[in-house]
């Protein structure tokens, strides 16, 4: 297996759930991990709980729905460490509701932060990433493969953030470069909480995905030797309480 000491990793989404799930797997493996998220309060409490672990953690809040922020975050890494080994895509946004109704506005808010957002974040940091040989992860939903009721919206912006994954990594691959999709199903985070109040549906943690699951992985995939590379991960919860 590939070790992933002294790789320089950055994490958007980190703060908590399946982002921050990644964030701690990494430092575990002694990765150098820059966490990345909207809200500087809790990448300061996730920071603090990963230097437990490792002194090497840095954050940098970004909004992705913001490009002077995403502009920010690239220059940070390219100040500090002149190199990207891996780069993790865990931030989004989602909403609900049946299509004859969702506002218009809903669509634009989500494709701007789980689409353009993280094109251009990639974009940026594709340079940095082609240094050594490096690895972007794209953690979408499983409703990136099937859309379903009530989530056009969102199933829309993952269909698309699918597309890039396919076709960035036909693009990078000769440099390089591994590019992989992970598909959930739900997990226990705060948004699927939320969302299970939304539907009026008892939550039931312990019956839906961990977001340690989905990090023990993507770590799998991440350290696989460079004869090898995964493309695409499925993973839902083994018990069908949705």
């Amino acid at each position: 297996m590939t070790t992933l000491k002294n790789q320089i990793a950055v994490v958007t989404g980190a703060s908590g759930g399946i982002g921050g799930a990644i964030a701690t797997c990494l430092a575990q493996h002694e990765a150098t991990v820059c966490l990345s998220g909207r809200d500087r309060t809790k990448l300061d409490a996730k920071a603090a709980s990963l230097r437990a672990l490792s002194q090497h953690v840095d954050l940098f809040p970004c909004d992705l729905t913001k490009d002077e922020q995403i502009e920010a975050l690239c220059a940070h890494v390219a100040k500090e460490y002149a190199r990207l080994d891996i780069l993790v895509h865990c931030a989004g946004a989602i909403d609900h509701g049946k299509l004859a109704e969702a506002p218009l506005s809903s669509l634009d808010r989500q494709y701007q932060a789980n689409v353009r957002g993280p094109l251009m974040l990639t974009q940026k940091l594709l340079p940095l990433l082609k240094k050594p040989r490096g690895q972007i992860v794209f953690i979408n939903s499983s409703v990136g493969l099937t859309a379903r009721p009530n989530a056009g919206h969102f199933s829309a912006t993952q269909h698309a953030f699918k597309a890039l994954a396919d076709s960035l990594r036909d693009e990078v691959n000769a440099d390089g470069i591994r590019v992989l999709s992970v598909f959930p199903g739900r997990t226990a985070t705060p948004r699927i909480q939320a969302l299970h109040a939304k539907e009026g549906r008892a939550y039931q943690p312990d019956l839906l995905l961990q977001p340690e699951d989905v990090a023990s992985v993507v770590l799998n995939a991440l350290t696989l030797p460079w004869t090898a590379e995964v493309m695409n991960i499925s993973i839902r919860p083994m018990q069908k309480s949705y």
